[in-house]
């Protein structure tokens, strides 16, 4: 897996390729330290992951999150955005700039890994404890516009419908598929099926559009002890 990284400081930068390059899977393929570096060279290499941070010169993690995910061209790229404070307002803003998900920078290497691994295979990466706040106050501050997302989620099957509301409060595959009694595999089917009919890039944009169709309510949520 091919991972680029976005820090402004250098000393982070050192360090985040010396943890990542000591996994077998995973290589470096280039560091930027602004925002629009980090832009051109996802251009240039394209990585299947961005670790970025959103603190930079230039352009920020936020826009530059933004003109990745945006672009056609980079639609595989997957943002995984690393942040000193989990709660941080932009965390929220970089989510609707389309990152798949957050880590704290106090994150624990073998955390950091498999988090650049699960987002690089599609899965989103939320902080457990963040995860209901972000989405409240996304719900909270709607970006302008019409939508027709009750729409959108009308063009489900039952069952479609049934798995988005579960991934929107917080259950993974493995817990999706020993609730509905279905296998794992059966159960992304699934998931990967609803979002390719709902045009949404992972798993963090079929949370967002669960809550802002009502599908699901904040503060709804289901008991994991299956």
């Amino acid at each position: 897996m091919r991972v680029l990284l976005a820090d402004d400081q250098k000393l982070i930068l050192t360090g985040l390729r010396v943890l990542i390059e000591s996994a077998p899977d995973l290589e470096v393929v280039g560091t930027a330290t602004t925002g629009r570096e980090a832009v051109e060279m996802a251009r240039a290499t394209r990585p299947d992951v961005v670790l970025m941070d959103i603190r930079m010169p230039e352009l920020d993690g936020i826009e530059a999150t933004r003109l990745i995910t945006e672009d056609d061209d980079l639609a595989p790229v997957r943002i995984l955005i690393l942040t000193t404070f989990e709660l941080d307002e932009n965390v929220l803003h970089a989510l609707r700039a389309g990152a798949s998900g957050f880590l704290s920078k106090g994150v624990e290497p073998a955390d950091l890994l498999n988090g650049i691994r699960q987002v690089a295979a599609g899965e989103s990466l939320l902080s457990p404890r963040a995860t209901q706040t972000l989405i409240s106050r996304f719900l909270d501050t709607p970006p302008p516009g019409p939508t027709h997302l009750p729409n959108a989620i009308k063009g489900l099957t039952p069952r479609e419908t049934e798995i988005v509301a579960l991934v929107a409060v917080g259950l993974s595959n493995d817990e999706i598929a020993q609730r509905l009694h279905v296998s794992p595999l059966t159960a992304k089917t699934h998931v990967n099926n609803a979002m390719g009919k709902l045009g949404v890039r992972d798993r963090v944009q079929l949370v967002v559009l669960a809550y802002r169709s009502g599908l699901v309510r904040a503060g709804d949520h289901v008991d994991h002890q299956l």
